[in-house]
This record gives C-alpha cells, structure tokens and sequence, in this order.
C-alpha cells in the first residue's frame, strides 16, 4: 500500500516526523477515527495482524505503543505487517504517554524519542526489519509454552460450554430462516475484502443467509450486500448498518451481562442475546449450526493453529472447539480466493473470439439463408466496385 507523504518536523534530525497524536487503549477502537498521516498511540502488547492491518489501511505515519508489539510468548505478525509497509514502530514506552500526550497533539517523533514543544515525552525502542526479525525467531522457541497453554485453556472452555457445544442449549431463536440455506459469516480480519470480492459469483448464485460479525456487517455493505444478521458484542458496527434491517443479536458475558445491548437500544433496534464464553465468530457459527445451515463459508476469520494464536487470547481455544462441532459444513473463503485469482489471459479471449466469429461465419455459409444473404452481400460488393471504378 502507499503511504502518504510524511509532514517532516522541523529539527536537526533528517530522519524526524511530526503528526498529530490520536490516542486509544483499544487498537480496533482507535483505527475508526485516524486519518493518513497521524500517529496512534496505543496499548498493546503483541499487536497481532489483524490490528496492524487496520492501522496500515487507514495509512498512519507511526506506531507508538505502551507495551512492547513483540513480548516474546509467541510469534505475532503484526509487527512485520508495520514495518514492511514503511510505518515507524516505538515500543515500550509506558504508561506514561498516555499522561502526557493528549487528543490532537501536535509531536515530532525523533529516532527513538517523542517529543511535544521541543520537549521529550517518552522514550522507548525504535523497532526495525532486523530487530524484528530478531524478536520473532526468540519468540518461536517459547512457542511450546503457548501451544500448552492453548491445550487447557481448549479443556477449561470444553468444561465451560459443553452443553453449548453438544447440544446447542443457549442458543437463542432467530427469525431469520437458515434451515436448509448455505450461510456466509463475515468477520473483518483476514483478507475479507479479497474474499468478498472473490466469492460475488457465489452470492449471485446461491444467495447465502448474510451474518455479518461485528465490523463485517459494514464490510458487507461497503462490498453493496445487506446483511441479514449482525452478531457481536457492537463495539465496530456503526450506528447506520445497525439500522439497516438486519437481525441483531448481541454477544452477552456467560452471566448474562451484554453491555453492547444498551448501545442497540438506544439506537431502538430490537435485539436478541446470546450468552457464551466463546468469540463472536464462534457464536455465528454455532448459531448457523445449530439453525440447520448446509454449508458454513467463513471470510476473514481465523482458520489455522498460527491465526488462533496470533490473536493471543485464551478465548481463541472456543474457535478450535467450534470448528470441531462444525466439521464438514465449514468452508474458509481463503481457499476460494486462492483458487480463483488468475484471470483469463489476452490470448485465450483473442482465441475465443476469432472461434466464435469463426463458428458464426461457417453457419452462415452453409444455411439456406445465409447463402441467400451472401449472395445479396456479394452483388452489393459487386455494384459498389463497379460504380467505383466508373467514377475513377
């Protein structure tokens, strides 16, 4: 992607750039209201690809983080994602930052410091492709401690939710008609543009149930679909795509409390809740699951052991679960894409053509009318040539 042009800050540094200052403790939260060129100031240990694909889309000129984007329990991708695409990324620079810039400041970052009025702010540890690297390939060797942990935290949620899993007691009953219709569930993660994009013949034809999760229900509309279902906690849909019509159904803590719920009914759209210790994208799936869909296609959601753990949460051992209760329905869309990315070439249209003209002059030529027409097309040909040459 191209970035936009760096404001270069006045200073002795040639290296120097200054931007106005957006600040957020939730990466997802902030990416909603940065513009190219500004600097995010954000929260977050291990920054995982999804976050670091939404901060490389809206085309910020620098990453400042609290905590350190690599801490070293496994190998996120995030980071790479950043600076592959030209973003400065300072690390560890502490709590304190949060104290001392505020919304819309005005600072210059300068090799590894930040600086408002002249004055240094914070300091941490400019990351590069070397340092990087570096971190990722120490963090691959502590990546058995990660993959045990994913195993108890896969058996305390199995403990957790098994009636839910087995059974499907909690999942509530849904006006939308799913029973014997193919279901696409849309997350805004992985590659879900490409995959929308790829899968339109798809929709055309086979006209899936639309459950967007979250921020995928406005990835739906900006792909020019309707959503027919919104599941989530509402934390990344907007207000607009929560009007449209769909079905909501909001994703409430296993005791019941849904604090996305009161956003919903402030904006007066009715509202289901659906109770569970899993992620929202599991819980569209059981639900499609549980409703009698024939087929589950997924787009931008999370389909192997590295994504699970790139997203660095105990609540991604429900996405292993679920897919395990899904089993054959499931269809990733990544796999789609891949298949169908070569276009037709220039030649193989060239030959296509000339065999169709081909094919419609040989018809032509040995019909009852279409020799009659020839023959009328060759005395024209003949009278033209012929008043031609009298002319000349």
């Amino acid at each position: 992607m191209r970035l936009p042009t760096l404001r270069r800050a006045r200073s002795t540094d040639p290296d120097a750039l200054a931007g106005t200052a957006r600040l957020d403790r939730r990466t997802k939260r902030l990416t909603g209201r940065l513009r190219p060129g500004e600097i995010a100031v954000i929260d977050h240990v291990d920054i995982d690809r999804v976050a670091a694909d939404a901060l490389v889309a809206v085309g910020v000129a620098a990453v400042l983080n609290a905590k350190p984007s690599i801490s070293g329990r496994y190998p996120n991708l995030g980071p790479e994602v950043l600076i592959k695409n030209g973003i400065v990324l300072i690390d560890d620079l502490g709590e304190e930052i949060f104290e001392r810039l505020r919304e819309g400041d005005s600072v210059v970052i300068e090799g590894d410091s930040v600086l408002l009025d002249g004055e240094p702010v914070g300091s941490g540890v400019r990351q590069d492709a070397e340092t990087v690297a570096r971190s990722m390939a120490d963090a691959r060797e502590g990546l058995s401690v990660q993959l045990e942990a994913f195993a108890a935290n896969t058996m305390d949620y199995l403990k957790q939710e098994r009636e839910l899993l087995l059974d499907g007691v909690g999942v509530p009953d849904v006006r939308t008609q799913i029973a014997g219709r193919h279901v696409l569930i849309v997350v805004r993660g992985y590659d879900y543009k490409d995959d929308l994009d790829v899968l339109r013949p798809y929709i055309h034809e086979y006209k899936p149930v639309l459950i967007g999760v979250d921020g995928g229900a406005d990835a739906l509309v900006e792909s020019g679909y309707t959503p027919d279902m919104i599941i989530g906690d509402m934390d990344s849909v907007t207000d607009d795509v929560l009007r449209c019509g769909a079905e909501v159904v909001v994703h409430a803590y296993p005791d019941g409390r849904a604090p996305g719920l009161e956003r919903v009914h402030k904006l007066d759209v009715a509202a289901l809740t659906f109770p569970a210790a899993a992620t929202s994208e599991d819980l569209a799936m059981l639900l499609a699951d549980d409703k009698g869909a024939t087929l589950i296609v997924a787009v931008g959601t999370h389909a192997n052991l590295v994504e699970f753990l790139d997203k660095g949460r105990g609540g991604m051992a429900s996405t292993f679960l679920t897919r395990l209760k899904v089993g054959g329905k499931l269809v990733d869309a990544k796999g789609v894409s891949r298949l169908y990315k070569q276009n037709i070439s220039g030649s193989a249209l060239l030959l296509l053509v000339l065999s169709a003209t081909a094919a419609m002059a040989s018809a032509v030529a040995v019909s009852t009318v279409g020799k009659a027409y020839l023959t009328v097309v060759s005395e024209w040909w003949d009278n033209l040539v012929f008043q031609l040459g009298h002319l000349f």
